[in-house]
């Protein structure tokens, strides 16, 4: 287990998971939210969680890629 990739492999999934859970947790705010700024917290969340899964395990293959 000499494989340099394992564990960015690993990092970026666990990048993706938490972010998912992130995501989740918005969903679960906005449906138990009675205010508008509880329901904007909940709003933000799922953006934000949203924009990690998108963007940062992409950043990381790029900042980890073999340079040529």
């Amino acid at each position: 287990m000499s494989d340099p990739a394992l564990p960015r492999w690993a990092a970026m999934m666990a990048v993706r998971i938490a972010a998912t859970l992130g995501a989740v947790l918005g969903v679960v705010l906005l449906g138990r939210a009675e205010d508008l700024p509880t329901r904007l917290l909940g709003l933000a969340i799922v953006a934000a969680a949203l924009w990690v899964v998108a963007i940062v395990p992409k950043a990381l293959a790029h900042r980890w890629r073999t340079p040529r």
